[in-house]
């Protein structure tokens, strides 16, 4: 259960069917044994060409897979992108796999007419951050964020999910929004939800899918970039304030690309890291 009651925390919640909100774990109806039905909305104007950013169609059901499982934090999450998500009711089906002492793991389907994602994650609490710390990497050298490029709405790019996020881009990294990509596979930047909504560790879901992809500084067709998998590591919890991002493309191969993602918070924190396998988009 979100921690606020932003947009972007009402945008992703979720309802146990039955009745009542998501805040105890119980077994939905209409379900098989062990599986929790959770009743959601997906929101219109978190797309991107009508077509829900994936990112934040995993934050929904990481809502659902954190209260099933009894554990706040999603520590390792895994999805395979199955059809696309578009506005309107769905449901989040999740079966828990296997509960530990310190971890527990579910798989979860989000349900629109067909199955849009399937996921498998493991969840636990992250409070208290405690262990052997070895960071051999540092944040972004990323100039202020008022002396970087906003993500907004400028002669109709970028997407309508730009407006539900405040994303600043490295200016070495914003050209390609005018024709100029940087010829390097990279895009750096500041990000938060407007009006300083807190991002809680499920957010960070949607903070590693947020940003422009890699290959528009690649000169590459500036096109939808389909995601076929997807998985997060979260390291923390974020420290309130701006989150230092960094996505590097290495390989574009056989009509794929992966996107590597590092996420840092206001004290210099590691606190996530993804890899996304997509399709490399095509001209025309």
């Amino acid at each position: 259960m979100a921690d606020n009651d932003g947009p972007f925390a009402r945008s992703t919640a979720v309802r146990r069917r039955g009745g009542g909100d998501a805040a105890a774990r119980t077994t939905g109806t209409d379900a098989t044994p062990g599986t929790t039905v959770y009743d959601t909305m997906i929101v219109d104007g978190w797309d991107i060409g009508g077509n829900a950013n994936g990112g934040y169609l995993l934050a929904i059901v990481g809502r659902a897979m954190a209260d099933h499982l009894g554990r706040p934090d999603p520590v390792t999450v895994t999805a395979h992108y199955l059809s696309p998500g578009q506005p309107g009711d769905a449901t989040v089906e999740v079966t828990t796999i296997r509960e530990g002492r310190r971890f527990a793991t579910a798989r979860a389907d989000l349900v629109m007419g067909g199955t849009v994602i399937t996921t498998l994650g493991t969840f636990g609490d992250l409070s208290d951050g405690e262990g052997a710390l070895r960071v051999d990497a540092a944040p972004p050298a990323l100039p202020p964020v008022q002396e970087c490029t906003a993500m907004d709405d400028r002669e109709g790019f970028p997407p309508s999910f730009m407006d539900r996020v405040d994303l600043r881009l490295h200016p070495d990294d914003a050209g390609f929004a005018r024709g100029e990509p940087s010829g390097e596979a990279r895009v750096r930047g500041w990000f938060r939800f407007p009006g300083d909504e807190p991002v809680d560790t499920t957010g960070l879901l949607c903070v590693l899918d947020a940003f422009p992809p890699t290959v528009f500084n690649a000169e590459l067709p500036v096109a939808w970039v389909p995601t076929i998998e997807f998985t997060a590591h979260v390291r923390a919890r974020p420290a309130p304030g701006w989150l230092a991002c960094e996505f590097t493309t290495r390989f574009v191969t056989g009509g794929f690309l992966e996107e590597d993602g590092v996420v840092w918070d206001a004290t210099g924190t590691l606190v996530a890291q993804s890899r996304q396998l997509a399709l490399v988009p095509r001209a025309g």
